[in-house]
């Protein structure tokens, strides 16, 4: 039997204001409160809101037949508590019913996992934790910014404690495979993987609302079609996507809610069900290893991470900014870190490319890629010295022994927290045992006692008074 598996990510960056040459030193704040707050009030009220309505309704009209999975990032959060809480509360609302799934990712939604093993981990960690405490679930499967994955970056997923890794089904990866499997990390054998069919997922997230495409319009019925008419072993099809597509890059206008309600009940006339990443992990074995030695992503043509590093401008960035990530990690300073964790977005990166690859590039205030670099330079110029300014004189010896006692620390952290996982289970084992146990023995009656005879009141002989 088929299944489709949904993902959905969502997030926001902090967007940067406009920052002079001449605000180095002086100005630390490098923020644009009134874009940040109108942009993810647009974003929640075009897309999130109704998008999560309809996945709601979608679940409950279905009796839980629908099942989804959502990834957050940490960045992201912030900004939906901050503007658009009604959207966390609408994910509270789905997570009740049992049906959705959260997802991992690094906090800040940037590129620590080309940069830095321990930036990487603490990061994700940490969002980890944060799902944990916002919804209940801790993840256990785990999702890179822009889907980027390779051997590597899956030995550490491993090593975290993950099951699951998603990843871009890309062709140069997979040659003659299909993306309709699971498959395992070459480098972890533990870790599963499942891979987006990016024709799917972009028939949704890029052409939908396109006349000019040859399937316009789309309707759900042609849709699951195409998903049946798969060879009869192919059994998983992971359709992944920003969010934000819906209400935003497809209107909502073009139908596209109608689209999406439509689809359980065409899937189930055709036998196809509806599962999360961890479901389809649980219930599909590995049918072997996907070597991926260099980093792949869903960006572009290429699916790889030149969307972000594809030039020597954001290699520059991109050099400067992690430079100084061990200090990061050594520091006490809440601002110092919040700030690091804006600007790794990933974003600030792609707002630098110079790729010609037909498709409009959103820069947001920016006029060119030149000028995206010149202000992010400017901002950080004045982080870095912020950093410099409390390590001014420790050299790399002294920071690599400090990191490595940072990084020893997050390994026994991780490998407790599994510990604590196993004792938690053994003792819900054991507490089922003995309820059933309980359950089976035979109920003892209570032996009945013999009636007591009631005594019979003593006369008292009351002496007669003597005659005088």
């Amino acid at each position: 039997m088929k299944t489709i598996c949904f993902y959905f990510e969502l997030h926001q960056i902090r967007q940067l204001k406009r920052y002079r040459f001449f605000d180095i030193g002086s100005d630390h704040y490098y923020y644009d409160d009134y874009a940040n707050e109108s942009m993810t009030m647009e974003l929640a009220e075009k897309s999130y809101v109704p998008a999560l309505k309809t996945m709601l309704e979608m679940i409950r009209e279905n009796n839980g037949a629908f099942k989804v999975a959502f990834s957050v990032s940490g960045v992201g959060l912030e900004m939906l508590e901050l503007y658009a809480p009604q959207v966390i509360e609408l994910l509270h609302e789905i997570n009740k019913t049992g049906c959705c799934e959260f997802l991992c990712e690094p906090y800040s939604h940037g590129l620590s996992s080309l940069a830095s093993k321990e930036v990487f981990m603490e990061e994700v960690m940490r969002q980890n934790r944060k799902i944990k405490e916002l919804f209940g679930k801790k993840p256990k499967v785990l999702r890179n910014s822009g889907l980027i994955y390779s051997d590597e970056i899956g030995e550490m997923a491993s090593q975290m404690g993950f099951k699951g890794m998603l990843s871009e089904g890309a062709k140069h990866i997979l040659a003659w495979k299909s993306p309709h499997f699971v498959y395992n990390c070459a480098s972890a054998s533990n870790l599963k993987l499942l891979l987006r069919d990016y024709k799917l997922s972009d028939d949704i997230s890029l052409r939908f609302s396109n006349p000019e495409w040859s399937e316009y319009p789309l309707f759900a019925e042609t849709y699951i079609d195409w998903i049946a008419q798969f060879p009869e072993e192919e059994k998983v099809i992971n359709i992944f996507m920003n969010l934000s597509a819906i209400g935003m890059a497809q209107p909502l206008d073009s139908h596209i809610l109608d689209f999406m309600k439509a689809l359980p009940a065409c899937a189930a006339q055709r036998g196809i069900t509806f599962s999360t990443p961890s479901e389809v992990i649980d219930n599909h074995k590995s049918v072997g290893p996907l070597e991926v030695p260099y980093p792949l992503s869903w960006m572009d043509e290429e699916r790889d991470a030149s969307s972000w590093l594809g030039n020597t401008l954001q290699r520059e960035a991109f050099s400067k900014l992690y430079s100084v990530a061990e200090r990061i990690m050594l520091t006490d300073d809440k601002k110092l870190k919040q700030d690091f964790d804006y600007l790794q977005a990933a974003e600030n990166l792609r707002f630098m490319t110079t790729k010609q690859n037909g498709i409009i590039t959103e820069r947001c205030i920016y006029e060119s890629p030149y000028d995206a670099f010149t202000n992010y330079m400017n901002i950080l110029g004045d982080f870095l010295a912020r950093v410099r300014a409390q390590y001014p004189d420790m050299d790399n010896e002294e920071l690599g022994a400090l990191q490595q006692m940072i990084e020893n620390q997050e390994v026994e952290i991780v490998q407790l927290e599994a510990e604590v996982e196993q004792l938690k289970t053994k003792l819900a084992t054991k507490e089922k045992k003995a309820a059933k146990k309980a359950a089976a023995a035979p109920v003892e009656e209570a032996p009945v006692e013999a009636p007591v005879a009631e005594e019979k009141p003593k006369r008292k002989c009351v002496r007669k008074p003597k005659a005088e």
